[in-house]
């Protein structure tokens, strides 16, 4: 069979309910759409029925049920490689991957799709995301630089976390309903040209969690395409469901994927710069972690979690 204009991929892991509702309105879309589009899940070894969930309700679906937990740049990979990345053989004109923990609605896809191959230098668009409660998202950001290790790591004026300092683009950008250059989108939504992935490659399977999408951002970027926010393309994003549920273990990840992409992408100057920034922040996390004990309403459990976390990235 000739490759599909479109492939969607998710990667799920112990989301079952929230991972069906995401398919239902990505079918949804997809049927609006016109595009002759396949949808691909990947499951991360969940335990709560989700692979059997989607068989049941979804027997379209390429499933892929792995028997362990690869994470998201490995599971994505999983599905491109099947899909003839890396194979040799034809490729889907696009792949849009989207997290499990989401709602497309109605008209997004087409709005990405349309903005991806309105220019020939665009090669990655994002949607615009908002929280379940329909509050605003910031849906894409500018490649990270010291300040913002020092705004996340350290107290910092309120004012600051919304700056361009911070990454942030203007809210007034997404309100236009515009197409906008960003640096990268965030990994929720991601929309790319076949030709791109097979050009940059897959995912860094080396981010296990967190980062994988800014690194393969600059890739994409250094080989001169241009990545483009769609704030007509609307898609709820109900945040971080998966990590949430291993918050301390999630934090490992998220230094060491950071520290990855710094001596990855950065001089060995910023590099070393960066882990001694990280090393202080972690001294100050511990710092305010005692404190909040002290004021009480923190669980033993909590605290011996999030301690063995700090101190574990802080010797990284």
């Amino acid at each position: 069979m000739p490759a599909p204009e479109l492939a969607v991929v998710i990667v799920t892991w112990n989301v079952r309910e929230m991972a069906l509702g995401a398919i239902r309105s990505l079918y949804d879309d997809l049927n609006r759409s016109g595009l002759d589009a396949e949808v691909w899940v990947v499951d991360n070894a969940s335990e709560d029925g989700t692979a059997d969930a989607i068989r049941d309700e979804f027997p379209a679906v390429h499933l892929i049920a792995s028997d362990s937990n690869l994470g998201f740049a490995a599971g994505n990979n999983l599905a491109l490689r099947q899909m003839g990345f890396e194979g040799g053989r034809e490729t889907p004109r696009t792949v849009f991957l989207l997290n499990p923990d989401t709602i497309v609605l109605p008209g997004a896809v087409k709005a990405m799709y349309d903005v991806l191959w309105g220019a020939r230098k665009i090669g990655w668009v994002g949607a615009r995301l908002s929280y379940g409660d329909g509050s605003f998202q910031h849906s894409a950001f500018a490649f990270p630089g010291l300040a913002q290790l020092v705004i996340d790591l350290f107290p910092v004026p309120a004012r600051i976390y919304e700056s361009r300092i911070n990454g942030r683009y203007p809210r007034r950008l997404y309100e236009r309903r515009e197409p906008f250059p960003v640096d990268h989108t965030l990994g929720a939504t991601m929309m790319l040209k076949g030709a791109v992935i097979s050009e940059v490659g897959l995912l860094d399977e080396g981010f296990y969690m967190y980062c994988e999408e800014i690194d393969w951002a600059m890739r994409v970027r250094r080989a001169g395409w241009e990545i483009y926010c769609v704030p007509s393309a609307h898609v709820t994003h109900l945040a971080g469901k998966s990590t949430s549920q291993m918050r301390a273990e999630s934090i490992v990840h998220l230094w060491k994927s950071r520290m990855r992409l710094y001596r990855k992408h950065y001089s060995p100057a910023k590099a070393a710069l960066a882990r001694l920034l990280i090393r202080l922040g972690m001294r100050w996390k511990l710092h305010e972690l005692e404190r909040r004990r002290s004021r009480g309403g923190m669980s033993d459990a909590e605290y011996n979690a999030l301690r063995e976390a700090y101190e574990m990235v802080g010797r990284l």
